[in-house]
């Protein structure tokens, strides 16, 4: 039998989700707890990776059960063996074909940003601070355009292998509370640094420096030189995976 579980977790001390050699991930730490609870290894496959810095709200994941095992109790103990930055929110029962990552009907990520003069000595581990005005109606505007089925090679990493660069996105919005914006986004897949430098080309339209068509322009172009840097890791929160 598989465990599915829900976690999550600060990313600000760990170098993303996945396995890497010589350095601390999300996956590493559960499967080091996993380790300890069965006396066995365990590997855990999540839903998809998020990069170093990027935190999760709802991050899902599966593994299977090296014997049978209460799935509360096993909630319990993974949560007295994790650190206080990663926290296991769910564990049910999964079939044995169940796949995280493959069976996900779409993913929901939110980027906030801090829209003042001063930085803050809280937030700065879980947004952007952005110091010139933003105009919310003209990044709006601009993020209607993600809408649809579109081409996004000018909003992936460089050197990255990927069968298909087009993705559909399902819905596209900020919203504002006083000085934060909240970029909300839902599609069925995303390719890396995809949320993050389509949060960049948005802000620029909102400090004045693009029309919202230049988000049409960077669409049509496919090219990565087009479009800017990626907005930092640090505002991007992956909030649900849902099946």
């Amino acid at each position: 039998m598989q465990a599915r579980i829900t976690i999550e977790y600060d990313g600000s001390n760990y170098y993303g989700w996945q396995l890497q050699t010589g350095q601390d991930s999300i996956q590493a730490r559960l499967e080091e707890a996993l380790g300890r609870i069965f006396s066995t290894p365990v590997r855990v496959r999540g839903s998809g990776r998020t990069d170093a810095g990027v935190h999760a709200l709802g991050q899902v994941a599966a593994f299977t059960l090296p014997r049978p095992f209460d799935l509360g109790e096993l909630r319990r103990a993974l949560n007295a063996l994790l650190p206080p930055d990663i926290v296991v929110l769910d564990a049910v029962a999964a079939g044995d074909d169940f796949d995280p990552r493959r069976h996900a009907r779409s993913r929901v990520y939110q980027y906030r940003v801090l829209n003042r003069a001063l930085r803050s000595a809280f937030e700065y581990r879980y947004s952007w601070l952005v110091r010139e005005p933003l105009d919310l109606d003209a990044m709006n505007r601009a993020a209607r355009l993600f809408v649809g089925e579109h081409d996004f090679a000018a909003f992936r990493t460089m050197g990255t292998e990927v069968k298909s660069t087009v993705r559909r996105v399902l819905a596209s919005e900020w919203s504002r509370e006083g000085k934060h914006f909240t970029y909300t986004v839902e599609a069925s897949s995303f390719l890396r640094h995809m949320v993050r430098t389509m949060v960049a080309a948005m802000v620029d339209v909102g400090r004045g420096r693009n029309p919202p068509e230049r988000i049409l322009e960077l669409l049509e172009s496919r090219e990565r030189a087009d479009a800017p840097a990626p907005a930092p890791p640090a505002g991007l929160f992956l909030v649900e995976v849902r099946y």
